[in-house]
């Protein structure tokens, strides 16, 4: 038996690889189908199985496409109704995978159609289980993505439901794979690990351990923020179905001349995928920056509408890579890229001033407005001693008013308050400062906090 993670950290997002006697299953894979052929061929395995914990929200799956090129069947839970063709496993239902089997485990909470997959071993010991969004580390999956189809507390008392019943029953041993980590929006707060067991997690999480349905209504329903705006999209184009990722790759890579993206500017967002650092030396007047190094395609789809069409400046040579990231969560409406770079670049530029949070200090104390942009319980840990809070997911509809004054912006490692800036850079706010480095490195920098730091 052998079982592989493969960990997209970008997302957050967790697909899986199971194999014995030559025979092998994928568990929520990623668009970009490459991983699992390329596993399988390398292992001279035949991939017998596509299954999928339920319509995932965060990103569009490459079950389809997958299907279509190793002939494999996509398996779904119970309830799961899609408009192509599928196999709808029943509650317990078990599929031999060479000398293995897994059982699948209807689980509705996070979704209707949420099914867990059991995984025994060659003896017929349970060994992992495969846990969707229904359980993460130290979390269980947000039960507020159905849109009015079902409210939160209903969906919240199926998943008590089914981890008292269904999971939790499980041995203690038995290993937790996921389908997400630490900064995936599908919970609330999931732990830093990528799998665990069930003992660890009955012992631990939060989850497992309320005294009551009641209680865990309330606890799994309380303190979420919106889900970002792509969510449903996502999951809408999961349950329809999508054009081949090859198809929207050799649609995507148009290469223009600078001359081409100045006529278009007005129909279009230029988005520049590289480093914050080099963005803010010089990038095109009002291009947005959101890098290939930290969330790329979660902030995209967090700030932008899924149709919205963009032209990309990247590093010569991560153009694909930047289409294919986009095509991850839905976004397919990229109409080419700055041939050559910004060397290749002649039209109007702009900068955005960076400074160290050592200098930061001086300015603070000369009435600096400082903005903070990082999540509601990051500020709450701790911030800037005096800080205005403006979450980066509000920024586009909701920021701070230009008063002449320079707005000095910082997240938590400096990602982040680069995007704010070229978001309000565009919306006209002239006057900003990035702060380098980020909150994690105010305290040894000697910036006043308004919380002490606790580790």
């Amino acid at each position: 038996m052998y079982i592989e993670q493969l960990y997209t950290s970008c997302l957050a997002e967790a697909a899986y690889y199971i194999e014995s006697a030559g025979e092998a299953a994928i568990f929520d894979p990623l668009r970009e189908t490459s991983p699992y052929l390329e596993l399988a061929s390398g292992r001279n395995a035949r991939i017998k199985y596509i299954f999928e914990t339920h319509f995932h929200a965060d990103f569009v799956s490459g079950h389809i496409d997958l299907s279509k090129e190793t002939g494999a069947p996509i398996v779904y839970g119970p309830l799961a109704k899609t408009e192509y063709k599928v196999y709808n496993a029943t509650d317990e239902e078990i599929f031999t995978i060479g000398n293995i089997t897994v059982q699948a485990l209807h689980t509705p909470g996070h979704t209707p159609e949420s099914t867990c997959y059991l995984l025994r071993d060659e003896e017929g010991k349970p060994h992992a289980v495969f846990t969707g969004d229904t359980l993460f580390v130290g979390d269980v999956g947000r039960p507020d993505l159905l849109d009015g189809v079902m409210s939160k507390e209903e969906l919240a008392g199926m998943l008590y439901d089914s981890l008292n019943n269904k999971i939790k029953p499980l041995p203690d041993d038995v290993i937790v794979y996921p389908a997400h980590g630490p900064g995936s929006a599908c919970g609330k707060n999931i732990g830093k690990d990528t799998y665990s067991t069930i003992g660890i997690q009955k012992a631990t999480n939060y989850a497992l351990r309320s005294s009551s349905r009641d209680q865990f209504i309330d606890q799994v329903t309380s303190g979420m923020l919106p889900p970002p705006q792509y969510f449903f999209e996502d999951a809408r184009i999961n349950k329809e179905g999508y054009k081949p990722l090859a198809d929207v790759i050799k649609q995507s890579m148009n290469p223009l001349e600078a001359k081409q993206i100045i006529q278009m500017q007005d129909e279009v967002v230029i988005l520049d995928t590289r480093d914050p650092e080099l963005f803010g030396k010089e990038h095109i007047e009002g291009a947005v920056n959101i890098g290939l190094g930290g969330q790329y395609a979660v902030w995209i789809g967090t700030i932008f509408p899924i149709s919205q069409p963009f032209v990309l400046v990247s590093e010569p040579g991560k153009e694909e890579e930047a289409i294919i990231r986009l095509a991850r969560v839905g976004f397919e409406n990229v109409k080419g890229f700055l041939e050559g770079g910004m060397e290749a670049w002649d039209g109007p530029v702009d900068q955005v001033q960076s400074i160290d949070p050592e200098d930061l200090i001086n300015r603070i104390g000369e009435g600096a407005s400082v903005i903070d942009v990082r999540k509601p319980g990051e500020f709450e840990a701790g911030h800037v001693t005096g800080a205005m809070h403006f979450p980066l997911c509000n920024l586009p509809g909701h920021s701070p008013a230009d008063e002449g004054k320079a707005l000095h912006i910082y997240c938590a490692g400096g990602y982040r308050s680069m995007i704010a800036c070229s978001i309000l850079k565009k919306k006209g706010v002239r006057n900003i400062v990035n702060i380098r480095r980020g909150f994690n490195s105010f305290s040894d920098a000697g910036v006043p906090l308004s919380v002490p730091v606790t580790g």
